[in-house]
């Protein structure tokens, strides 16, 4: 079976989670850069002497599908490099994914990846 990893991370700390991950051996990886907000609810900022709020915090997205036997070793790979200890590091969900098929050769499951 396969798992898919999505993370939720600062911009500041991808580069670190990236080498850990692809230290790890997991090679194939979907980043997006994305904006959000969770118990942070932005912040204050004073441009030009006007105060206005920023609301949607920019962000980074990884998407992983990965083995199952990797997911362990990969969430704790990202809870290391990518936790600063304070609020906004992120989050990380987990999903189950029954099938991948690579288009170019048709390979299924866990080759596929």
């Amino acid at each position: 079976m396969m798992t898919k990893l999505e993370a939720i991370v600062q911009p500041s700390r991808f580069e670190a989670v990236k080498d850990v991950l692809t230290e790890l051996g997991i090679g194939g990886m979907t980043i997006t850069d994305v904006r959000g907000h969770g118990r942070q609810k932005g912040h204050t900022e004073v441009y030009r002497g006007r105060e206005y709020t920023v609301d949607l915090l920019p962000k980074i997205k990884i998407e992983l599908v990965i083995p199952d036997n990797l997911v362990d070793a990969a969430v704790d790979a990202i809870l290391q490099s990518a936790s600063t200890g304070k609020i906004g590091d992120g989050k990380i969900f987990l999903s189950r994914v029954d099938q991948a098929i690579r288009i170019r050769n048709q390979e299924r499951g866990v080759a596929a990846l």
